[in-house]
């Protein structure tokens, strides 16, 4: 029974990454190598903001001592998320190639390195162990929420970056970068003053993910179409 949840969970948090790689088309330009790149970029970023906490921030401002939400903490950790807007402008850089095909592969990457480093350890020890937790469902269901946020990132970076995007546009942009980048402030806090359940949070976690995605996606379209790509 425990190896029956142990796949059911490795099916539910890397299956959705090998679809979009399938389907969204990067196995017929050879992406995989590049993935590979852009998660060796996230590494190298997650080491940077490792080395900024520790040098730069003490750990009682990084912690509390009761669950409850932590204003300041989460705000220092925003800040310090600053650096993954550069890793990913890093990765669009260096990747070549125009169009989805590029920000796909920049989030994919991204996403992929992140749920192997962060989930394949936790499901190995947890999901394998002698009782079933729900925790360990959430936690899959939560990466899937991030890849929609990764390659949101990947669009926003990439349109922030333009110097043919409509000036009127622009501000929407930052807003939504803005928005993504300290959504562990709002967002926890909100969840947290409103005592929301777990699935209701990742619920809404989702459809704030959908939501920034959507609007992404509009500007995207529209610039996609100015420029002919």
């Amino acid at each position: 029974m425990t190896l029956y949840h142990f796949g059911n969970c490795l099916a539910l948090v890397y299956v959705p990454y090998y679809m979009t790689y399938k389907y969204s088309g990067l196995s017929e330009y050879g992406a995989f190598w590049k993935c590979i790149q852009a998660g060796g970029i996230y590494i190298f970023t997650q080491l940077c903001k490792m080395l900024v906490l520790a040098t730069f921030f003490d750990s009682d401002s990084l912690s509390s001592s009761t669950n409850d939400f932590n204003f300041l903490a989460e705000f220092l950790r925003c800040t310090v998320d600053i650096a993954d807007l550069l890793g990913f402008a890093l990765i669009l850089s260096r990747i070549p190639g125009k169009g989805h095909s590029k920000l796909i592969t920049a989030g994919l990457g991204w996403g992929a390195a992140e749920v192997i480093l962060s989930r394949g350890i936790m499901l190995w020890v947890g999901a394998r162990g002698t009782e079933f937790s729900w925790i360990y469902i959430l936690k899959c269901l939560e990466s899937n929420v991030l890849l929609i946020q990764h390659i949101t990132t990947a669009a926003l970076i990439w349109m922030f970056t333009r110097h043919d995007l409509n000036k009127t546009l622009k501000p929407f942009v930052t807003l939504l970068l803005v928005i993504t980048v300290f959504k562990g402030v709002w967002l926890e806090g909100l969840l947290s003053a409103l005592a929301f359940g777990p699935w209701y949070e990742i619920g809404a976690k989702a459809l704030i993910s959908i939501l920034i995605g959507l609007a992404t996606l509009h500007i995207y379209a529209g610039l996609a179409q100015q420029i002919g790509i």
